[in-house]
């Protein structure tokens, strides 16, 4: 992951409200959620939930898929994946320390 990529989906994720989506999102897996659905479960309006779903896929956190008259949003884990290894790896240089207390100590990332 480039670093300007990186530092877009974290700007988007340091938000109350936006990190509560993805967290939403994640948990929704591969089904998703409708923007309603959303917005009810982080407490946030309907153009509220619009504004911060747009922001969190212009960043590459969140994916959007047209059906029928819904669309519906899904936490993009690749690139979620890529910014936890990006940090872990490329920031931190893989220091032992930090992968062992965020529980990568096998190497997985």
């Amino acid at each position: 992951m480039e670093e300007n990529q990186a530092l877009k989906l974290l700007g988007a994720l340091s938000q109350e409200t936006r990190l509560r989506i993805v967290r939403y999102l994640v948990q929704c897996g591969a089904q998703g959620a409708s923007a309603g659905d959303v917005g009810n479960q982080v407490g946030a309006a309907s153009s509220r939930a619009s504004f911060h779903l747009s922001t969190l896929e212009n960043a590459g956190a969140i994916s959007s898929e047209r059906q029928s008259r819904n669309i519906v949003y899904r936490a993009d884990l690749k690139n979620l994946g890529n910014m936890m290894s990006f940090l872990l790896n490329d920031c931190c240089n893989g220091h032992p320390d930090i992968r062992a207390c965020c529980g990568f100590e096998d190497g997985c990332c």
